[in-house]
């Protein structure tokens, strides 16, 4: 009878966790179609400011900003990490923890100082005793574009004053739903590529008012910000993405574990009965 009273008690259980974890899905779905909105709304405009910062930086001279101009020499690389301030979300955090262990083999001999964004990546940089410069946590998924500035013009500052060398954005690129991929992106200073031929027809001739030197100090700064939040973005969306799918195999492994649970307290019930069963059968046949 033990047994069957701790059987129950697990069934209660599960049931209980299933039910939290089927509400958590519920709400990471009606979340993630805000984010996805938020999303894809931002797409066009961050793919057009790409397209005009990588055609106006090719026309100027590298030397009039400090963004285009590479360092002679690399020795300490910054890294925004974006993660989530939660759990409960699969792979998700993990995966940008192993993406910045892949770079960081890339860049044995350099060192590694972070603007951490959640709380979850804040606690992966402090346990490895990096130089956290900056922590931004706590926004539970909703982040503005204010917000990305603040993170852009620190980064930006600390890499105008020499204090890395290079910036890497690491964060969950969204795919799908149910797929993220960790993407580790440079940002500072800018990958221009090769200048192209200007009498290419392939290449758009922009007239920049008043002109492109003046024009390429105002717009980088902005591309960097609007580049951060782009990500910012894309990461929540896949972290409720991730966190939705791992609760739908959470509450449907749970509904697996009820169904044996359920068939143990069966049996186990039905061998209690038999034993009394037997029991009575064998008092009868004592009294013959």
């Amino acid at each position: 009878m033990a047994g069957m009273r701790d059987i129950k008690r697990k069934i209660s259980s599960v049931k209980n966790t299933q039910k939290i974890t089927n509400a958590m899905k519920m709400v990471s779905a009606a979340k993630l179609r805000k984010a996805q909105e938020s999303m894809e709304s931002a797409l066009p405009y961050a793919e057009k400011i790409y397209e005009v910062v990588t055609d106006i930086s090719k026309r100027v001279n590298p030397e009039i900003h400090k963004f285009l101009q590479p360092k002679e020499e690399v020795n300490t690389i910054g890294v925004v990490l974006i993660t989530s301030d939660r759990g409960l979300c699969g792979a998700f955090n993990s995966n940008v923890s192993k993406r910045f262990t892949s770079l960081k083999r890339e860049f044995p001999d350099k060192e590694f100082k972070f603007f951490c964004v959640g709380k979850k990546g804040y606690e992966f940089a402090r346990r490895q005793g990096y130089d956290i410069l900056e922590k931004y946590i706590s926004f539970s998924g909703k982040i503005t574009y204010n917000d990305a500035i603040d993170i852009g013009n620190n980064a930006a500052k600390m890499f105008n004053e020499d204090k890395i060398d290079e910036l890497y954005i690491i964060y969950n690129e969204f795919k799908s739903v149910a797929y993220q991929v960790a993407q580790a992106k440079k940002i500072l200073p800018l990958d221009i590529g090769e200048p192209e031929e200007q009498d290419s027809d392939s290449v758009i001739d922009y007239l920049y008012e008043p002109n492109a030197n003046a024009l390429v100090r105002e717009i980088i700064p902005r591309f960097i910000n609007f580049t951060i939040y782009s990500c910012l973005l894309e990461s929540i969306a896949g972290e409720h993405g991730s966190r939705m799918a791992a609760m739908d195999n959470a509450t449907r492994n749970a509904g697996e574990m009820i169904k044996k649970l359920t068939l143990n307290y069966n049996k186990a019930r039905q061998a209690a009965i038999t034993t009394e069963i037997l029991d009575i059968v064998n008092g009868a046949e004592a009294l013959k």
